[in-house]
């Protein structure tokens, strides 16, 4: 029996399974380690080494063959996994030293360490008889351990466990506690609070010294933080999970940095707290390290570095806005001669400076990039050449190199890339619209060309008919917009049912020249509908005009761009049945769908909200209070786009979906909802989903979900599709 696209796409976790990813480069450029599982359909991802000059990979690290394969995570890494949306199992994720020599990494709370060169020396005659590759070693360190990383130098490993840090030493397999909280509840040290993990892109909480002397550790005091706890209904004899949620308008987290010595010794890093909670980012790869911190408010971001032997902090620039600042992934960075890679906003776009402290400071740096070029993240500095990615066109993203020849352009116009790139070497790591996988090539030098190596993508090709989106822009807002139809389709043929299938708000993008960001929506077309994704204003890569369009009140302007896009679609498209529009979206798509049905009913007549937020007061600090403010001082913002108010106005049929393990956008959102529907007699669907967190990577969830969505549309749209 052929299998069906969405159980492929369950059991390939959405094909990201068996693409290679994670990459590092030695200093040398001559070889780079990865994560890649050994197949399409393996969950279990493995470390591997390639040697830049034959291409040869070899296998370092596989997780069956240690034993730990089956093995349950531990309920940190769990967590972990589900900030960053992780979907795989096995080696997940890992570190090394400075010169790639070794890599850590945890498996089942346990550390274990490799030698990298020994395989890069046998890949480089792979003909050629060798001694076997010693396998990973296990560390006699506590379990459970998370967040193993060796010293620069890679004679030590730290790891956090019990939230203490510890340190093992290599040559004496002697482990030790460097810091923790003897018994303080409610106090953690090395690992990333709740928001920084979830918002602020920040999943680590402590660095090593260049030296490996030793290490600034981030101390996270949760006591102030209100307490949820996420139940399991399914199973009523387990105890809830209990949670540290920081709501909207309630209080953080209590974060601070300390930098402690191996032998112990502890020094606080001071700066103003009290006017700068947030502590985004830090870098510690030159003698005083740089760290990142913004204002509750987010209107206010400081670049400070550090004195290590006092903690005492100078700021290196201050950055404001009058609606909020930008987390940009991968800045402040530092160049080989000592410039500061930083990010300004400056007519209206993302830019990048490179340029000394002092430059920084008096406001003589100037951009690197040209106006219109909107920097996305920076990716590496390697010596004196930067490699980031950035877009001209929203639908694209290239990599780019600012280097002692100036700014160039790494990538060809069109598809979206991504890389990493030292000691001259780059891995590219493209999409395009001709196909639905990755290509992964090996460059070396500054100039594009015939890649040195290649590294092969494993992950298995959709059994769908290829994806060919109709591309155009939408309304006086320019809305980037796709349209799909069914493969077979012949103009004048027959009239369509229209879906809409945005996320539609800030953080995340739909439209892009890449066949894999519309696998789904063609499956749906395949159904007989007319597809429609649309990004509206607020969605990433148009800039920081663009993005701040929805400041106090996006509930209108989302919702005004959707309907742009869907009546620019009907207009290039004949054939699109205006009279039966569905809308279906997860997260902030699942609120903009019920959004949809709410209060533009004589647009659409139907909505799927898969784990909406209902209630923005019931969303974390970071995110909510940038674009909303503090719900105590601005508290008719969240009542204007809050869902409850407006559920007596439901009239068309709406399927609420959420996960009752999900501690990101919990189940209350949903059965607030719901209860608000039935106290004003409007009928409605609601499907829990047990066990079932932010993501839905559990196959026979993930594939009955698309079934279920379709039938619902089916019979909502009172259409045989």
């Amino acid at each position: 029996m052929t299998e069906s696209f969405p159980q492929q796409q369950a059991r390939t976790r959405q094909f990201t399974l068996g693409v290679p990813r994670s990459f590092q480069i030695s200093p040398d450029g001559r070889r780079l380690a990865f994560l890649r599982s050994r197949g399409g359909g393996d969950p279990v991802t493995c470390l591997w080494v390639l040697d830049v000059g034959t291409g040869y990979e070899r296998l370092v690290a596989d997780p069956a063959a240690l034993g730990e394969a089956a093995v349950g995570v531990t309920q940190q890494e769990r967590a972990r996994r589900e900030r960053v949306r992780e979907q795989a199992a096995g080696i997940v994720a890992f570190a090394t030293d400075s010169a790639l020599t070794m890599a850590t990494f945890v498996l089942a709370g346990r550390v274990y360490i490799v030698d990298l060169t020994a395989a890069t020396a046998a890949a480089s005659h792979p003909g050629a008889p060798h001694p076997p590759v010693a396998p990973p070693r296990a560390l006699p360190t506590r379990p459970p351990a998370f967040d193993a990383r060796p010293d620069p130098a890679g004679r030590r490993i730290a790891y956090v466990c019990g939230g203490s840090v510890r340190v093992t030493t290599l040559s004496t397999d002697a482990d030790e506690e460097l810091v923790g909280p003897n018994g303080t509840p409610g106090v953690t040290f090395g690992l990333a609070e709740f928001v920084a993990a979830e918002e602020m892109g920040r999943t680590r909480g402590y660095w090593w010294a260049p030296d490996g002397s030793a290490l600034l550790v981030a101390r996270v005091d949760e006591t102030p933080v209100r307490r949820w706890y996420v139940a399991d209904p399914a199973n009523p004899g387990r105890q809830p999970v209990e949670v540290g949620y920081p709501a909207a308008g309630t209080p953080n987290a209590d974060v601070s940095l300390l930098r402690v010595g191996l032998d112990g010794r502890q020094v606080p890093v001071q700066w103003d707290q009290a006017g700068f909670p947030y502590l985004v980012t830090v870098t510690w790869d030159d003698a005083s390290p740089l760290l990142v911190v913004q204002s509750r408010d987010q209107r206010r971001m400081r670049l400070l570095s550090a004195d290590p032997a006092t903690g005492a902090v100078a700021t290196v620039r201050e950055d404001t806005d009058d609606l909020w600042l930008d987390v940009v992934a991968g800045v402040p960075a530092r160049t080989s001669d000592g410039r500061i890679v930083w990010t300004t906003d400056a007519q209206g776009s993302k830019r990048l400076l490179v340029a000394t402290a002092a430059e920084l400071g008096n406001g003589a740096a100037k951009p690197v990039t040209p106006a219109g070029l909107q920097v996305r993240e920076v990716l590496t500095a390697d010596g004196d050449t930067v490699l980031f990615s950035a877009s001209e066109d929203p639908t694209e993203i290239g990599l780019w190199v600012y280097g002692p020849g100036g700014l160039s352009r790494l990538t060809p116009e069109g598809g979206v890339h991504t890389g990493q790139r030292a000691g001259g070497t780059t891995v590219v790591v493209s999409r395009s619209l001709a196909e639905p996988g990755a290509t992964v090539g090996v460059f070396t030098g500054d100039q594009p060309g015939e890649p040195a190596a290649t590294v092969v993508s494993l992950a298995e090709l959709p059994e769908l008919p290829a994806p060919h989106p109709d591309l155009f822009t939408a309304g006086s807002w320019e809305i980037r917009t796709a349209v799909l139809l069914p493969s077979g389709h012949q103009p004048g043929s027959a009239a369509l049912p229209v879906l809409l299938d945005p996320y539609g708000g800030p953080g995340a993008q739909r439209v892009l020249a890449a066949q894999r960001a519309f696998l789904t929506p063609q499956w749906f077309a395949e159904q007989g509908f007319a597809v429609v994704v649309a990004d509206g204003r607020g969605t990433p890569g148009r800039g920081p005009d663009w993005d701040r369009t929805i400041a106090g009140d996006w509930a209108d302007v989302v919702l005004e761009d959707q309907v742009a896009a869907l009546e620019a679609a009907a207009a290039r498209h004949a054939d699109l049945d205006t009279g039966r529009v569905a809308i279906r979206g997860w997260s902030f798509g699942g609120y903009l769908a019920a959004l949809a049905v709410l209060r533009r009913p004589d647009v659409f007549h139907a909505a799927i909200a898969g784990a909406p937020v209902t209630d923005w007061r019931l969303y974390d600090t970071h995110y909510t209070e940038r674009y909303l403010g503090d719900p105590a001082q601005n508290g008719a913002a969240y009542d204007r786009i809050s869902l409850l108010g407006d559920a007596a106005a439901l009239s068309r049929p709406l399927l609420l979906i959420h996960g009752l393990a999900d501690d990101n956008v919990v189940v209350a959102h949903t059965l607030r909802m719901s209860s608000a529907l039935l106290a004003a007699g409007r009928p409605h669907t609601v499907l829990p989903l047990s066990g079932v967190t932010h993501m839905t990577p559990q196959e026979v969830v993930a594939e009955n979900l698309l079934l279920f969505q379709v039938d619902f549309l089916r019979r909502a749209l009172k259409t045989e599709v």
